[in-house]
């Protein structure tokens, strides 16, 4: 076993993982879709008014302190459609209700306007954008979206690409003889494998994600490359389960270990194979794609 494997194995849980565990699913105050007779500026009635109580913030904004915490708390309220598309946001009004400062604001409204899910034009002030404009591959959106109302939507939606984006890096990845990345990925089914021997779930799912990772970067197509982050939003997102990879199991072992011995001796049919194994062992999704034909 590698340092990396060890280390893995005997490392203490972190206090922040960023994993979803069991009940978490609701945590967030999500209001109903906006009803059409919601008009004029945005309520705020229902937001948390103690940003430090906040009970879970998302990769993109952990440890940012008020600034990442205001956009962790706008970017749910919008994603939710509690602050629905075209309303107005206001800076003095965000800073009154939220007690910080125009600089917290203005810098929050910045980072969400990078998202595509708010505009700021002269004369017209900051609005928010519709679905339309937003960027559904940011890490952040995907989470929000998965803990939201459209989190059926959103689950169903990273299950289909990953149907498609990870069978292909699995197919390239045959053909290269990293050994180093290779090395890392029996390492990562051997965290696996002893995490569910001891039904530590956390560990196992931060293997998965790891091991997910690993392959795309293996398959030597920088694009795909830009893409991981997607996976691994949607394995630390999964909230239920949804492919293979979403809860420790014997099946989902057993495709993890197929795939390194697949790329293991250049078998690029075989990875692929196996990977859509993977990703389709659970009902639900053989429902969204067909699964994969013997050979």
């Amino acid at each position: 076993m590698s340092t990396l494997a060890h280390t893995m194995m005997t490392a203490s849980r972190p206090a922040d993982s960023g994993l979803a565990g069991p009940g978490e699913l609701d945590r967030y105050p999500y209001a109903e879709a906006p009803g059409a007779d919601r008009v004029g500026v945005p309520s705020w009635d229902g937001a948390d008014t103690d940003l430090g109580r906040m009970g879970r913030r998302s990769a993109g904004s952990r440890g940012r302190g008020l600034h990442g915490q205001l956009v962790q708390q706008l970017g749910q309220m919008i994603v939710s459609g509690d602050l629905g598309a075209d309303r107005p946001l206001v800076p003095e009004e965000i800073g009154q209700r939220f007690e910080v400062s125009r600089t917290v604001v203005r810098e929050s409204l910045r980072v969400l306007e990078a998202k595509g899910l708010v505009s700021a034009r002269p004369n017209v002030g900051t609005r928010v954008r519709p679905v339309s404009d937003w960027n559904l591959l940011d890490p952040d959106i995907i989470e929000w979206r998965a803990f939201g109302p459209q989190r059926d939507d959103q689950r169903r939606e990273l299950s289909e690409l990953r149907w498609m984006i990870e069978p292909l890096a699995a197919r390239l990845a045959a053909g290269h003889g990293r050994e180093d990345l290779q090395q890392r990925l029996g390492d990562m089914v051997e965290i696996m494998g002893h995490a569910l021997t001891q039904g530590d779930s956390l560990t196992f799912s931060r293997a998965d994600s790891e091991f997910h990772s690993l392959l795309i970067q293996l398959a030597g197509n920088r694009m795909l490359e830009h893409l991981s982050g997607i996976v691994s939003a949607a394995l630390q997102v999964s909230g239920g389960p949804v492919t293979g990879c979403d809860r420790p199991t014997e099946a989902a072992l057993v495709h993890h270990s197929r795939t390194v011995d697949a790329l293991a001796t250049g078998d690029a049919m075989a990875a692929e194979t196996a990977m859509r194994q993977l990703l389709t062992v659970h009902p639900e999704v053989e429902r969204v794609v067909p699964a994969p034909r013997e050979h």
